[in-house]
């Protein structure tokens, strides 16, 4: 699978809004961490989410379908088996932007991206991206130090 490219990452986090599709339920879950950091960021996010309607007083949509025109990207962070039908739903609701994040990708969620000429940023964890901080912004200096930090 391709490399990602400091451009994508960067075009993905300029709008500063995105669908989250994969939001976990369970507080205690990552994707939770990565929404309520986000969130605080000033990150405009729109849970995708079938079984909530509600979360911290933002309203989840249950379906991407459900989602306002002016929302073209998309965070995934679903499991591998849903990964691939989740990207086909982003495109097929013209999403153009996509993020799956590290450990969510799949060889068919990817192809099915490219496919469709979205751009798509694949493998690496948006929080080292999205104005990093704590660990995420240690993982970035690394990233950096080890030249694994994507190129334009």
């Amino acid at each position: 699978m391709a490399k990602n490219s400091l451009t994508n990452i960067e075009d993905f986090l300029k709008p500063k809004r995105f669908a989250f599709i994969g939001l976990s339920r369970d507080p205690k879950k990552f994707s939770r961490a990565v929404f309520k950091e986000l969130h605080a960021k000033g990150y405009d996010i729109y849970p995708v989410n079938p079984n909530m309607d509600d979360l911290e007083g933002i309203r989840c949509y249950h379906n991407v379908a459900d989602l306002p025109e002016n929302v073209k990207h998309a965070l995934l962070m679903t499991p591998k088996a849903n990964t691939a039908g989740a990207v086909e739903n982003a495109v097929h609701h013209g999403i153009t932007h996509i993020w799956i994040q590290q450990g969510a990708e799949t060889r068919d969620a990817v192809e099915i991206a490219q496919q469709n000429a979205v751009k798509l940023v694949h493998g690496a964890c948006i929080m080292m991206h999205a104005n990093p901080s704590g660990v995420h912004k240690f993982h970035r200096f690394l990233s950096k130090l080890f030249m694994t930090f994507p190129k334009k």
